[in-house]
């Protein structure tokens, strides 16, 4: 098993370095090391929704997708996986397909107004 600098540490160093590198808006290496992250806590929420935002902002749009619909899967009324997954898919120009996300993510906040 090879160990790159990515995978280095205890799952809170790995974390923290991910978290790190997600400020600093080096997205794609905050992705290279949540990756194995999420494989190793997979029901863990925080860890896969900072990767599919890191996917998000590195424009692997269907990675973060992915990780998108498997947060929603688990938990269906996480709101900002649903207000991500909505913004990916409009970003995909899938606009009919977002438009149920954004409406559930916008009424899960409260925001009546935009339903």
């Amino acid at each position: 098993m090879d160990i790159t600098y990515y995978d280095h540490g205890t799952p809170a160093e790995r974390w923290e370095r991910a978290r790190m590198f997600f400020d600093a808006k080096d997205y794609a290496a905050a992705a290279r090391a949540l990756g194995g992250l999420v494989e190793e806590v997979p029901e863990q929420t925080g860890p896969r929704l900072l990767l599919a935002r890191a996917y998000y902002h590195s424009a692997q749009l269907h990675r973060a997708e992915t990780e998108l619909r498997v947060i929603v899967e688990r938990d269906p009324v996480e709101q900002y996986a649903r207000l991500m997954l909505g913004r990916t898919l409009e970003r995909q120009g899938r606009h009919e397909e977002a438009g149920p996300h954004l409406r559930l993510a916008s009424a899960l906040a409260g925001d009546f107004e935009r339903l």
